[in-house]
């Protein structure tokens, strides 16, 4: 059985990868800023980092995303149905100030909503998030200047998120630190920030991302355990991580991360539990009880048939759907010829959960970016991903303004829709279907080319593996040619040439 791999080519650590000379679309792109970064350039002797410049980007960005929010800012969000959708404007945050009861100052989980919707709908900490906000938020003024406010107090708050993000991304890989700058300029990105508070569990999954790449496995337990209880999708990163220890025989380290994940959870959770249990629970029935909605081909089919369904029948057949994915990744992580990279596996595992549920609203693009960007960060094939994500983000508001509209039919109507759809779905199966390419044939994984072997993998990171299946026993055969130092993997050594 072969060892993983040997992380380093040579004595000597592989110098950090600049985008101009690796990745010919970013090479081109720069062409707008000055042309590629010359060999005299002075790196690292300036104010000016990675860290630094990619951090401003992403908040230059995410003005960006705010001043297209402007015309739903200005009145879209208060007067006429349509003209929201119309102006691909929409946010949650502003109606739900007065829709979730904090407008009266209502106590999430604990007091009961006068509306249909009998308590908050959201996981603890995305709750406590939305009620400090609604503190910070004057109360001074019409209900229409205090949801300007509050739109405006969660606008700071989740900037503040997306500086976390693009500097644990940044520092995750650290021979790649601009690859951050594709999470920064990533358009979908930008319009859907706002959207919704997904931006609080996307940070803390990144943190914990970087954690782990650091070998603190407990410190990424906890902060994982802190986005699951902001967002449910965090919990899926477990699953990859409990393959790839079990390939590497790194239980102890797996045991840590659990722990502290389990204590965070509950650590928020239970106190909620115990004296507003009937709160608590909403999200968690909401989601169950929910029917087939917006950006699944779910939907598709339902929309396409005169017998659709049932929400029951739904949730099941998306369950099964998902365990098979979770298998198909598990058996990818035991018998690739290399142990794939922690990203890589989270990725998948986050996409197919996306595929294979039945809603998925336009912000859960959120989920995927940072993930993307460290399994795969090829910026052409990023741009197409994220091309596809703005034609869904376009699509979804143009068929609610055909639907609001009313004899109008202002819009998008249900067959373009279903096309937007399609191209959400494809764009993210093409990104799987390359990611799974660079697991089964390591040579052409971008990450590896210079050498290394997991630099997100923490304690995975050059491992050796004591658990394979099938062809994992066997030295892989494919190639691909690049110049560059060629490594074996398993033995240390190197040679010149192509692999």
């Amino acid at each position: 059985m072969p060892s993983a791999e040997t992380t380093q080519a040579s004595g000597s650590e592989p110098a950090v990868v600049r985008p101009t000379t690796a990745d010919e679309v970013a090479a081109s792109g720069s062409e707008l800023i000055g042309g590629p970064l010359g060999r005299r350039a002075l790196l690292g002797a300036s104010w000016w980092t990675p860290v630094r410049v990619i951090v401003l980007v992403a908040i230059g960005m995410f003005a960006l995303g705010l001043v297209q929010k402007a015309p739903c800012y200005n009145g879209a969000w208060f007067f006429g149905a349509s003209s929201q959708y119309t102006h691909a404007c929409y946010s949650d945050i502003p109606h739900l100030y007065s829709g979730r009861g904090f407008a009266e100052g209502l106590v999430p989980y604990f007091d009961r909503l006068p509306g249909d919707m009998e308590y908050l709908e959201y996981p603890v900490l995305t709750g406590v998030f939305m009620e400090v906000a609604s503190w910070i938020t004057p109360g001074s003024g019409g209900i229409q200047d205090q949801q300007q406010w509050y739109w405006m107090v969660n606008a700071g708050m989740l900037m503040v998120c997306v500086a976390v993000i693009a500097v644990c991304v940044t520092r995750t890989h650290t021979r790649r630190p601009w690859d951050g700058l594709l999470v920064a300029l990533a358009p979908a990105f930008a319009l859907t920030a706002t959207i919704n508070w997904d931006l609080l569990a996307v940070a803390l999954t990144a943190a914990a991302m970087l954690m782990w790449s650091r070998g603190r496995s407990v410190a990424f337990g906890v902060l994982l355990g802190l986005a699951t209880a902001a967002k449910l999708y965090p919990l899926f990163l477990l699953g990859p991580l409990f393959v790839l220890c079990w390939r590497a025989g790194k239980w102890r380290d797996l045991g840590k991360g659990l722990a502290g994940a389990a204590v965070a959870w509950l650590v928020v959770n239970l106190p909620v539990m115990l004296f507003a249990f009937d709160g608590w629970s909403k999200f968690y029935t909401f989601s169950q009880e929910r029917g087939v909605d917006f950006g699944s081909f779910w939907l598709i089919l339902v929309q396409n048939s005169s017998d659709p369904l049932s929400t029951e029948t739904v949730n099941t057949l998306a369950t099964l759907l998902m365990l098979l994915c979770c298998v198909g990744v598990a058996a990818l992580a035991f018998t690739a010829p290399r142990r794939p990279r922690f990203a890589q596996l989270a990725f998948l595992i986050v996409a197919a959960f996306i595929l294979t549920n039945k809603v998925y609203s336009p912000q859960y693009v959120l989920w995927l970016v940072p993930l993307a960007v460290l399994a795969r960060p090829k910026w052409r094939d990023f741009l197409i991903w994220q091309a596809c994500e703005v034609a869904y983000f376009l699509g979804i508001w143009m068929y609610l303004a055909y639907t609001t509209s009313g004899d109008a039919h202002k819009g998008l109507p249900t067959d373009g829709y279903h096309w937007a759809i399609g191209v959400h779905l494809l764009g993210t199966l093409y990104l799987c279907v390359l990611v799974v390419r660079d697991i089964l044939m390591p040579d052409r994984d971008l990450v590896r080319r210079n050498g290394e072997d997991d630099p997100s993998g923490g304690v995975l990171d050059g491992a050796e593996d004591v658990f394979v299946l099938g062809t994992a026993a066997h030295p892989p055969r494919h190639a691909a040619h690049f110049e560059g130092p060629q490594v074996e993997w398993g033995n240390g050594k190197t040679s010149e040439g192509s692999l």
